[in-house]
């Protein structure tokens, strides 16, 4: 979708998929619009990633023996493992059922068991009443023609612009209450150039989005820096 979008329209990629996303909202406040919006964006970041090596296990079976269902081989490459059911595939089937905000609720909670670092941090708020199931499975299908990329660092740097747009226009939405959870790349900027991460540890107890992760990573290439190491908790909740 990106390449296809870019022909047709000079707009970024991610501006073009908030004003299709936002369509989708109706009657539903950016608060809590925020959670759906960002927790799929997120589930079909890793889905795929997920797919990708899962692919790569299955042709090397035979060969080598590896096994795509073995939690083990995906933590090994730093990969979440992505249950049968939560799997962005599933949801897309499921996307024009009655009782997809269910489907995709109990997608969450399967990842979440299946990954410890995942307790308690994604939202499960799309069986509510106020969700239009037709609206949710209009949702999971324009997110389905997102490309992000088959290369890793490709589809971090897509996801990453999409989610960092999408939290800014959230913030706008919500007013002040946005601002206590997304920072402006610019002040972010800012803050990295004054501390000059070349090497050590960065933590960030309120991170948010990450942003002054992405922006340390790039600091540390940019000055050919050592490996640093990054503490925090990203979460969907506000």
């Amino acid at each position: 979708m990106s390449r296809d979008l870019k022909k047709n329209n000079n707009e970024p990629l991610a501006k073009q998929l908030w004003k299709s996303a936002d369509k989708l909202r109706k009657n539903i406040d950016a608060a809590e619009y925020k959670h759906i919006v960002l927790g799929l964006v997120f589930l079909k970041y890793i889905s795929q990633a997920f797919s990708t090596l899962y692919n790569t296990l299955k042709e090397d079976a035979s060969e080598y023996g590896s096994d795509p269902e073995d939690k083990d081989e995906y933590k090994a490459e730093n990969v979440f493992f992505v249950p049968e059911k939560s799997r962005w595939s599933t949801l897309q089937s499921e996307a024009k059922q009655p009782n997809i905000g269910e489907v995709v609720d109990d997608a969450m909670d399967a990842l979440e068991k299946d990954n410890l670092s995942l307790r308690n941090v994604l939202p499960k708020v799309f069986a509510r009443g106020n969700i239009d199931p037709t609206n949710l499975g209009g949702l999971i299908d324009l997110i389905s023609n997102v490309d992000l990329g088959k290369d890793k660092s490709q589809s971090t740097d897509v996801l990453g612009s999409v989610f960092e747009y999408f939290l800014g226009e959230f913030a706008l939405a919500e007013g002040k209450k946005g601002g206590q959870f997304y920072t402006p790349r610019s002040v972010v900027n800012l803050l990295v150039e004054m501390l000059e991460p070349y090497k050590g540890r960065v933590l960030d107890p309120c991170c948010g989005s990450g942003g002054m992760f992405v922006q340390s990573e790039k600091f540390v290439k940019e000055h050919q820096g050592r490996y640093i190491n990054f503490f925090g908790r990203i979460s969907f909740r506000s």
